[in-house]
């Protein structure tokens, strides 16, 4: 921890405050939102397909919105949109701490979700930016702080919740309140270099996403990183299914699912600055995602295994299959995010040409989304059909099958070189909405 807290301070104070804002981000996030569907079917006693769309509206909004967050922040700058996306999410949590109606509910959900389309992009543009050649470093660092949110979020959330989910909701949103004050007052305007903000700045925002999405090698890339976004999913679907179908929802099944999310981000928090360290001492960008990748998929090894095992009909052989598999799989799958997510914004930012990156983060951010989506659908499918068919090995396999399929990918792509390939910077004689890449 020493060490981490040392590598911290040696950037600069923009950056360090990036990182306590990403904490702070999950913290408030994951404090509210866990709990928010028992709010609304308990509480306000909505039906369940209502409680569905509320949420569906927040995610949509988030991923719908992605692409115009980040293209506004290469606009206008990532402070602004930072600064909006807070207060934005300071209105939206305290509006459905405060409200009854589907409407309202519907309009803070809407918001919340618009908050996180405006800074996520622009959070990391800025991150990348002032970290400069120490980009790995710094998002290795970075993925500590959101670590670290997601896993004390949900405790502080359950205390809080105790007493009253409006509670939890003021609370929340003054969490955002103050840190917007905060990044108002100590975090310095920023956006991309001035020779290239004033180029882009010629062009229209159409033309801006035609040139995006010419490029090809940047959307090979974020289609064969939507598995690994699929995967890692998994520690919020299919593996607390998979505990409470053999450990029930008693209090042994909600122990062990708590223990997923806390192997997942302890392991994080103690071991990803070393994982970057020996990776990038060792491997080049590419291979390193391809291992992350195989990492990933190799995660729903035990659990594959664990199908062939005789399901004990209750005692401590129950307790262990329903445990141990499944924590296996989530520490593994966080091995593999910390192998590979550092190298991963790295690389979005050299396939981006190092120009409109907030706007190349937000739309991969939006193919990752829409993979994520059907990834469960199809997840889910799986995992109702290996019941209905008596085949439980089904999903581990499919799940498997995915990541081989996407470090394959990967490594096609590091090894014909597209990984390290950006688009050709527009000429005085060459129009800006053709660019080429190499």
């Amino acid at each position: 921890m020493k060490s981490t807290l040392t590598q911290v301070r040696s950037y600069p104070s923009s950056v360090r405050l990036l990182m306590v804002n990403q904490f702070t981000i999950n913290l408030g996030f994951y404090m509210l939102m866990p709990y928010l569907a028992a709010h609304l079917s308990g509480t306000l006693g909505l039906a369940g397909w209502l409680v569905g769309l509320v949420l569906g509206v927040r995610n949509f909004s988030q991923q719908g919105m992605f692409l115009v967050g980040g293209a506004l922040a290469d606009r206008f700058g990532y402070k602004p949109l930072i600064v909006s996306g807070c207060v934005l999410r300071t209105a939206g949590f305290a509006t459905l701490g405060l409200v009854n109606s589907l409407p309202a509910l519907l309009a803070a959900s809407a918001a919340t979700g618009l908050a996180g389309a405006l800074f996520n992009p622009a959070v990391r543009a800025y991150l990348a930016t002032d970290a400069g050649e120490r980009r790995v470093e710094a998002f290795a660092l970075f993925n500590i702080f959101y670590q670290a949110g997601i896993l004390l979020g949900p405790l502080a959330g359950m205390v809080l919740t105790g007493v009253d989910f409006r509670v939890t909701c003021l609370v929340a949103a003054g969490i955002f309140a103050l840190l917007s004050i905060v990044q108002i007052r100590a975090l310095p305007a920023r956006r991309g270099t001035a020779p290239q903000q004033q180029a882009d700045e010629q062009e229209s925002l159409r033309t801006q996403w035609r040139g995006i999405l010419a490029n090809r090698p940047f959307l090979s890339f974020s289609a064969a990183m939507i598995g690994s976004y699929v995967l890692t999913f998994q520690v919020y679907l299919a593996l607390p299914l998979e505990v409470r179908r053999l450990g029930g929802d008693g209090t042994f099944g909600t122990a062990a699912v708590a223990a997923l999310f806390a192997a997942s981000g302890l392991s994080t928090i103690a071991l990803q600055t070393k994982v970057t360290t020996w990776c990038k001492a060792r491997m080049e960008p590419g291979r390193a995602l391809g291992w992350g990748l195989i990492t990933m998929g190799a995660a729903f090894l035990p659990l594959l295994l664990a199908t062939a095992v005789p399901v004990p009909r209750s005692g401590p052989g129950l307790w262990l299959l329903a445990a141990v598999p499944p924590s296996l799989s989530a520490l593994l799958l966080a091995l593999g995010t910390m192998i590979a997510y550092p190298f991963e914004m790295d690389t979005i930012v050299r396939l981006s040409g190092n120009r409109l990156v907030a706007t190349h983060y937000g739309l991969y951010n939006t193919i990752c989304g829409i993979g994520i989506t059907l990834g469960n659908l199809l997840t889910g499918a799986a995992l109702d059909a290996a019941r209905a068919a008596g085949v439980p090995a089904l999903p581990w396999a499919a799940l498997l099958t995915l990541g081989l399929a996407c470090a394959a990918a990967l490594y096609r792509l590091h090894r014909t070189g597209l990984l390290d390939s950006a688009p050709a910077r527009p000429s005085s004689g060459q129009r800006a909405a053709e660019p080429t890449t190499t």
